[in-house]
């Protein structure tokens, strides 16, 4: 089986966390990268967000449902297996994750979802996951990852797979 890994991460400051330099959801993939060798695809907003939290999530609540991305996702037919990784806004994931995932063609893939987070667990990730990509085989019990413990997550992710 192949697999991929689409993710959106972000650095600076982070929420029970401080300033960070990597992403607490990119620190996850790694895991999973390493883990079942899974190939990896980091959705990239067009316009960067804010290094400072309060301005980051003020800006992704006015991006839901518009959130351009600067490069699509690859071609996915050649994968089984999706892993879709995010932190929690706004009670789900990235806007950006959205764009990704709304123009791709999942149908008969398998999908986990990863979710980090500081309180919120999965949020409703999963069921948007679903919503969004019809057709493909979601497994309803995704990870949910407390973000200021992703550096030690490694054993947790490890459980999951």
């Amino acid at each position: 089986m192949k697999a991929l890994i689409i993710y959106f991460s972000r650095a600076d400051e982070n929420y029970g966390v401080g300033y960070i330099d990597k992403g607490n959801t990119e620190i996850v993939a790694e895991y999973v990268r390493d883990l079942t060798g899974a190939d990896m695809f980091r959705v990239e907003p067009a316009v960067p967000y804010s290094a400072k939290y309060d301005i980051c999530i003020k800006e992704a609540k006015q991006r839901i449902g518009n959130a351009p991305i600067k490069e699509e996702l690859p071609d996915v037919s050649g994968y089984d297996t999706i892993y879709v990784m995010s932190p929690v806004y706004w009670g789900t994931y990235a806007p950006e994750m959205e764009t990704a995932l709304s123009g791709a063609d999942l149908s008969g893939k398998k999908i986990r979802v990863i979710s980090t987070h500081e309180g919120s667990g999965l949020g409703s990730m999963v069921k948007d996951v679903k919503r969004l990509c019809k057709g493909a085989d979601v497994d309803m019990n995704g990870l949910a990852i407390t973000g200021s413990r992703a550096k030690g997550s490694k054993a947790a992710v490890e459980a999951w797979l």
